[in-house]
């Protein structure tokens, strides 16, 4: 698994239940309030760093979403999708990635599909038993707990790059 993780270009995340605990809150307006992990947000912008690029394949839209895309700089986002595995052929067009040079993290039934398309697949540690019965690797952390960061420094282990990443911020 270590070979397939080094040779990662291009890191898929679903949102709700991966860097989010699923929880969902409302305004009394009906905006929806979403709690992003800063750890997962400094792994992100790491592997980006390292060259690999970051999109998101979620099933529901938000502007606070929007908001955390435009923060950490990721532009390939798909949201509103009901079934992810068919914007799989966009994202390809979009970077000329191959489907096994990429990781998909999910945590429920709708990510199924897409996750059985891509090279390396991540179930969150409280992701549906279904779905970490069927993917590759299954984070020691929760979704929206560090999840995403966990599965972002084991690329970049896997690409040999996290010492010197450590070592940066050591000196």
């Amino acid at each position: 698994m270590k070979e397939k993780l080094a040779n990662i270009e291009l890191l898929l995340l679903d949102v709700d239940g991966v860097l989010t605990d699923a929880g969902i809150i409302y305004s009394d307006s009906g905006e929806q309030i979403k709690k992003f992990n800063a750890k997962d947000g400094l792994g992100i912008k790491l592997l980006m760093e390292a060259g690999v690029k970051v999109g998101i394949i979620t099933g529901l839209s938000s502007q606070a979403l929007e908001h955390r895309c435009q923060k950490l700089g990721i532009s390939l986002l798909f949201a509103g999708v009901e079934n992810k595995s068919k914007v799989l052929g966009s994202i390809i067009s979009q970077t000329g990635i191959n489907p096994e040079n990429m990781v998909f993290v999910g945590d429920d039934l709708i990510d199924l599909p897409v996750m059985k398309q891509v090279g390396v697949s991540f179930c969150v540690a409280d992701g549906c038993d279904d779905v970490k019965r069927h993917c590759d690797i299954i984070t020691n952390l929760k979704g929206g707990h560090g999840a995403v960061r966990e599965v972002c420094e084991s690329i970049l282990k896997a690409k040999g790059l996290w010492s010197d990443i450590l070592n940066k911020y050591l000196s």
